[in-house]
């Protein structure tokens, strides 16, 4: 834990020093979980102060510090999830107004910037963001958990209020699907390779 249980059982008590320590502490760790769960960089100041007003509301709820970690992560995976929520209504709301025309310019549109974007991405990093970015919200947020914050199935436990049985069937199940989502940019990174060079060849025929 990186932060002292003495300076969680202050918090609680309403010492706002100790509770500033703690946002100190875990501020840059949470905001880049965050930015992982939600692949919206705009937002992630919004979503992450969100955390730290709940965990302000909360913080006297809290059993024993020594869970404070796997707790806060909840707070997190809760206010990642209402963010998303929103997202999609409001994303619902504002097509439902378009046309038919418009939607499918629209839809055009994100898909080649997204090709064009894939495309350039480069490393292990970028990779990963555009995997994760393939998947289900709920897999996104367990395979953040997992294996970029290093959560231990323990901790999961904590997290999503599950015995490490459920949480082992969960992971197995998100990992093959991530890994189906790798294999499909992998292919579709070699189908615009072919076309482009295709296009080289006809142009210098």
């Amino acid at each position: 834990m990186l932060v002292e249980p003495e300076t969680i059982q202050k918090a609680q008590s309403g010492d706002d020093e100790a509770f500033g320590e703690i946002i100190r502490v875990y501020r840059k760790r949470i905001l880049g979980t965050v930015y992982r769960m939600i692949s919206r960089g705009d937002d992630v100041e919004d979503v992450g102060q969100e955390v730290f007003v709940r965990l302000y509301d909360s913080i006297g709820q809290l059993r024993t510090p020594q869970v404070f970690e796997p707790w806060l992560y909840r707070l997190t995976v809760n206010a990642c999830y209402d963010y998303l929520r929103r997202k999609r209504r409001e994303i619902d709301i504002r097509m439902a107004d378009l046309s038919e025309e418009q939607v499918v310019a629209i839809d055009a549109a994100l898909s080649g910037r997204r090709a064009i974007e894939d495309s350039q991405k480069q490393g292990a990093k970028e990779l990963l963001e555009v995997v994760l970015g393939r998947v289900s919200e709920e897999d996104r947020l367990l395979l953040v958990l997992k294996e970029i914050e290093g959560l231990s199935l323990k901790e999961l436990s904590t997290v999503y209020k599950v015995n490490t049985n459920v949480l082992k069937v969960r992971l197995f199940r998100a990992r093959k699907r991530a890994l189906k989502a790798y294999e499909k940019i992998a292919e579709e990174a070699s189908q615009r390779l072919a076309r482009t060079e295709g296009d080289s060849h006809d142009s210098q025929a």
